[in-house]
């Protein structure tokens, strides 16, 4: 079966304000990602291709409810066509029934993290740690501000950008690489529709965090990137947050997302929505445990944690028919985790 056409840059953008219910269905319009479209289907499916077999899915499809079947099963023959396998990650419960009503096996991977920001506040007993690191920060004098949409492309702001970027990866050690596929960026085709707040201290940018849309039952904004310099004065990362959080609150915005968490929040094999590999769950299970190396899990989780979310929900993993070592593999290429 060919596939019709790819949506464009903003036509994706409208299906995903039409139809993109997930937290992080935004990481769509991240460049690298291609878009899978049939005849007949409003939506599409944002994919990469790994090596000569596999092809995967970052979340499920964008489209309407009754169109997913449809398209997904447009794309397992496209895939087929090619020899490939599918895989999908980031999936939602309902999109996990969906794909394991296609012949998948779903492992849970891991957690969302999601603030109802109706009524939400940092007072309180439980919120004393997070407000001590905000006050931290404004006694050194650190100060935060949204940076124009009109000044985000400019030189000063890239340059500046640029060097937290530089300075961040360095303190990660020289085999360090940034991830890909699972978390946001700051430019490429989405890039118009994000907004981003910048910490500055002693006359130079210190952090940053920028923030893409999110739509449907939940629609707010996805707290999706976020760089600080190693010397930043204690408690940047909060006073950004914090700032962040309390402009949407100003805006009557609902919610404020913290993203997907891989290793944590993990449930039993048995309360996935469908079949299960267990290979897998003992690879999730070990990373869990020991897998601080390939990406720092636990300390995610905390950060996210502290901030008291209302929401936290499991996110799941899918793979055709069955789970090889070498998908599990090329998952791990794609996202720069070797």
């Amino acid at each position: 079966m060919s596939a019709a056409q790819a949506p464009a840059d903003t036509e994706a953008y409208e299906m995903l304000r039409r139809y993109g219910s997930h937290s992080s269905a935004f990481l769509a319009m991240n460049s690298g990602n291609r878009r899978f479209h049939t005849d007949g289907v409003d939506g599409f499916v944002p994919y990469r291709e790994a090596g000569r077999r596999h092809l995967f899915q970052l979340g499920g499809p964008v489209c309407a409810v009754e169109d997913g079947p449809s398209l997904l099963t447009a794309l397992l023959a496209r895939a087929d066509s090619e020899r490939r396998r599918v895989a999908a990650v980031q999936l939602s419960r309902p999109q996990a029934e969906l794909h394991a009503g296609h012949g998948f096996v779903v492992n849970q991977f891991g957690a969302s993290f999601s603030i109802a920001l109706d009524g939400y506040s940092l007072g309180g007993q439980r919120m004393v740690k997070v407000r001590n690191m905000v006050n931290r920060a404004r006694r050194e004098e650190v100060s935060v501000v949204e940076v124009p949409a009109e000044e985000r492309d400019g030189a000063k702001v890239t340059a500046a950008l640029d060097a937290v970027d530089a300075a961040w990866l360095r303190a990660k050690g020289r085999h360090v690489k940034e991830l890909e596929f699972l978390i946001g960026e700051r430019g490429g085709p989405g890039a118009p529709h994000r907004r981003l707040f910048t910490a500055v201290h002693a006359g130079r940018t210190v952090g940053y965090v920028s923030y893409s849309p999110v739509f449907g039952e939940h629609a707010g904004w996805l707290y999706d990137l976020t760089r600080r310099l190693p010397d930043a004065p204690p408690g940047t990362v909060e006073l950004l947050f914090a700032t962040a959080l309390r402009q949407f609150q100003d805006e009557g915005c609902g919610w404020l997302h913290l993203g997907f968490t891989p290793f944590v929040q993990l449930g039993p094999a048995t309360a996935a929505p469908g079949p299960t590999s267990t290979f897998l769950h003992r690879c999730v299970e070990v990373l869990a445990a020991k897998g601080r190396a390939v990406y720092p899990a636990a300390a995610q989780e905390s950060f996210k944690l502290k901030w008291r979310p209302q929401l936290i929900e499991p996110e799941y993993l899918a793979f055709q028919g069955r789970v090889s070592p070498g998908a599990v593999w090329q998952l791990m290429r794609l996202t720069k985790s070797v």
